[in-house]
């Protein structure tokens, strides 16, 4: 089926995950344990965050899964704060995050737009803090649609926020491609019936990727030559 629009995740497909969200970590752990290293390394074991290499397990939950499951896993260990002060501390720090491209986006973006597809953003993050990585890299008008896990279309692995993609540009999803770095987002391009993209800059391997993906590229500068070839 020729694809004529394109759904992306954003951490570890847009931004690449290791360079943007290992600050992130680092941050968020020493704020909550207030600066005491040792806290805050028992705080990172518990969402698959080495402290002292910055590096996330490749189970980690902070990789795939929505800031609401961060935030309930975090605040059993952080009884001095409720989940509400939790959820608030973690949009605080993502948003805050400094993004780092997996490729230079805008150029990228401007000829996907220019070759006539329609472009979307669907992550497992909030959606506010998602607009402002967006458009802290000055790519936030270059999409049609954009998607947290909390603007009201589930999230994924579920469709939701896929199928919702294809009804605002009106394409069928079969002419969609969905690209991820992420089983959750690859598990969500197959329920939605899409082509499923997947990239090597988050971080799941090729070999964990390939049973739910239509190809593996090491970034999302490959697909247009993937498309021009298929």
């Amino acid at each position: 089926m020729p694809i004529d629009a394109i759904l992306f995740d954003k951490d570890g497909t847009l931004f690449d995950f290791a360079n943007t969200w290992g600050a992130f970590g680092r941050n968020l752990v020493l704020r909550l344990a207030d600066g005491d290293h040792t806290r805050a390394a028992e705080l990172g074991r518990v969402i698959g965050f080495d402290l002292e290499t910055a590096t996330y397990a490749e189970d980690s939950i902070v990789i795939a899964e929505t800031v609401e499951e961060i935030a309930e896993v975090l605040a059993e260990h952080v009884p001095s704060m409720s989940f509400e002060e939790m959820l608030d501390v973690l949009n605080t720090e993502a948003a805050a995050a400094p993004q780092a491209q997996a490729i230079p986006l805008v150029p990228f973006l401007e000829g996907l737009r220019q070759a006539g597809f329609k472009l979307g953003v669907a992550t497992n993050d909030s959606e506010a803090p998602a607009l402002q990585h967006l458009a802290s890299v000055g790519v936030h008008e270059h999409f049609d649609f954009v998607a947290g896990y909390d603007s009201g279309h589930g999230f994924k692995p579920g469709p939701g926020q896929l199928l919702a993609f294809a009804t605002h540009v009106g394409v069928a999803p079969e002419n969609v491609a969905m690209v991820g770095d992420s089983l959750h987002d690859l598990q969500a391009g197959r329920a939605a019936g899409m082509t499923t993209i997947g990239v090597l800059t988050g971080i799941a391997g090729a070999e964990a990727l390939a049973p739910m993906a239509d190809v593996v590229l090491p970034d999302i500068g490959h697909i247009p030559g993937w498309l021009a070839k298929n």
